[in-house]
């Protein structure tokens, strides 16, 4: 079994020391690093070559953060592909052998864990009880964090790759496609760590987020649900708009 670790980056140099040194710790031996740029202009570049494991880099990705992601994609030669951004990083040197251990004891097609975030270089476990997995939960919540979610790469062939269509959310569309079809494998294992800062993407732009978290649900939700849905995008943007001040 071989990995495929995707890696986007632009002017990462900040966070990326983070993102390396929690791959090149990895016990597991059999992995490539897939680094997908999009133009950086600080240390990054050089950052990326001094890492002394497998790689590849693509410099001057331009077309936003799926593209990059679909890039990484196209260019794995891996069994399982998973994608580690530039400001996260695994918890542990056992991270890439225990899933291992998963897909081989499973045959499952996909399988995610849990998070950590790091806030100012403080980690925190989740605020919530993250409920078991199932495809009606997933289309209410996103239980599946990027940076703990690994994916077999032929099911990335099978229904494409991340949409253009999504500038922030393009994660949580892809996961409730392959979950329509495929159940995934659920550990209570922390994995990654998920890097909660203002310069985020998802930090920077929460409403947008939010807004395109909801159109991924109401495009795979059955008719029936979206009255209900409709209902929960009214209290939650509410509770989004009074945590934001707005």
């Amino acid at each position: 079994m071989k990995f495929s670790i995707v890696t986007c980056t632009w002017n990462s140099a900040r966070y990326l020391p983070d993102t390396i040194n929690s791959l090149v710790q990895q016990g597991f031996d059999d992995f490539e690093v897939i680094f997908v740029d999009g133009g950086s202009t600080d240390e990054t570049l050089s950052m990326i070559e001094a890492y002394p494991r497998p790689k590849k880099l693509h410099r001057d990705v331009r077309g936003g953060i799926a593209r990059a992601m679909n890039v990484g994609i196209d260019a794995a030669e891996g069994d399982i592909v998973a994608h580690m951004h530039s400001d996260d990083y695994y918890l542990d040197a056992d991270v890439l052998n225990r899933v291992a251990s998963h897909f081989d004891a499973t045959k499952c097609r996909w399988l995610f864990g849990r998070i950590m975030s790091d806030i100012e270089g403080k980690l925190c476990k989740e605020r919530y009880v993250v409920p078991g997995y199932s495809y009606g939960e997933l289309l209410k919540h996103n239980i599946v964090p990027h940076a703990a979610t690994f994916v077999r790469r032929e099911v990335f062939q099978e229904l494409g790759g991340f949409s253009l269509d999504y500038k922030l959310a393009m994660d949580y569309e892809m996961w409730l496609r392959v979950g329509r079809k495929y159940e995934p494998v659920q550990l209570d294992d922390y994995l990654a760590a998920f890097r909660r800062h203002p310069g985020s993407a998802t930090q920077a732009n929460r409403v947008r987020s939010f807004n395109e978290d909801f159109r991924a649900r109401f495009e795979y939700a059955p008719l029936l649900k979206w009255p209900e849905y409709v209902l929960r995008y009214g209290v939650r943007r509410y509770q989004l708009a009074r945590e934001l001040g707005a």
